[in-house]
């Protein structure tokens, strides 16, 4: 057996062939902006805020007979308002000139794309964050047991993780009690993440549901869709936590219906290069916008009003 040894010097001598590929690190994926959009009105030179107008449902009489001679009874419309406040946001990477002239790939790219990659995955936070920030907190205390707290705390530690036993009882407390209209073609939304999905596809029935209506789900790795109910999976962790409760056994989720959370943009978020300093040796490029994210109800626990439970653990 023959053995080699090198005796040329390191460096580029001996090491001299540098890959023409740049490789980059995969981000999370962004799935929560798609569920805001912008609220209309509002924009540049329009104040630090946009407000709200909500208008709360009337009472329903016990009778509404009249007699002959009584007049008609007067009720009277609630007004309330949410204010959004928008706020700067923003990260900046700096990188120099010789960096850029001796570099065998193109700084300006590397750094764009990273802040791109920076502001999309810091975007979906903040939208979750405002998708989570409501008073109605689901919380499965048991594989057939599920608390629910309207004070936008929650009171109880999970014991469990998601089963179709909590998302149907979720789905009957928004159709029944809060009385949430539906987000689109007669479904509600569900975020969820993959340790909350993987509870509800292990759950027996789940199989059952899925055995003749849609026996591919399993097999393509989907939920599909169960009590009216749509699922979007979620694997961004920094928007939706997959170790909460009793033994980090829950999985976060929010569900939700029509018109639950806007977004007041005075300045879209977008790439800013900064003026080259010490006569151009010295770069920056940034994100920056100016933005904010609120539940529209996110004040209120009453029926017609909260339209977003956000399954959770104390």
């Amino acid at each position: 057996m023959q053995t080699w040894t090198f005796d040329a010097p390191t460096g580029t001598y001996k090491n001299h062939t540098l890959s023409s590929q740049l490789r980059v690190a995969a981000i999370a994926e962004t799935k929560f902006m798609q569920f805001v959009k912008p609220e209309p009105g509002y924009g540049k030179k329009k104040g630090e805020s946009i407000t709200i107008t909500r208008v709360s449902n009337i009472d329903v009489p016990s009778s509404a007979v009249l007699a002959e001679n009584d007049r008609i009874p007067e009720d009277e419309i609630s007004l309330s308002t949410q204010t959004v406040t928008v706020r700067e946001i923003g990260r900046a990477v700096p990188y120099t000139s010789l960096s850029q002239d001796l570099g065998k790939f193109d700084m300006d790219n590397i750094v764009q794309k990273q802040l791109r990659n920076q502001m999309a995955l810091t975007l979906d936070k903040m939208a979750a964050e405002a998708f989570k920030s409501g008073m109605i907190k689901a919380i499965p205390t048991g594989a057939t047991q599920l608390t629910i707290d309207t004070d936008g705390t929650p009171s109880a530690s999970a014991t469990s993780n998601l089963n179709v036993y909590h998302i149907e009882q979720i789905r009957d407390y928004m159709f029944s009690t809060l009385h949430v209209a539906p987000y689109e073609n007669g479904d509600y939304m569900c975020l969820i993440s993959t340790k909350g999905k993987r509870g509800i596809v292990s759950d027996p029935a789940w199989e059952t549901w899925h055995k003749y209506t849609d026996p591919q789900s399993k097999y393509n790795s989907e939920i599909g869709r169960i009590e009216n109910i749509r699922f979007v999976e979620i694997n961004n962790t920094q928007a939706l936590s997959g170790a909460l409760g009793t033994g980090a056994v829950l999985g976060e989720a929010v569900i939700f219906g029509e018109d639950a959370v806007c977004m007041a943009v005075a300045e879209d978020p977008e790439l800013r290069a900064a003026m080259p300093q010490d006569f151009g040796r010295q770069k920056s490029v940034a994100w920056y916008g100016i933005l904010a994210f609120d539940q529209i109800w996110g004040d209120s626990a009453n029926p017609g009003e909260a339209r977003v439970v956000h399954v959770t653990s104390a």
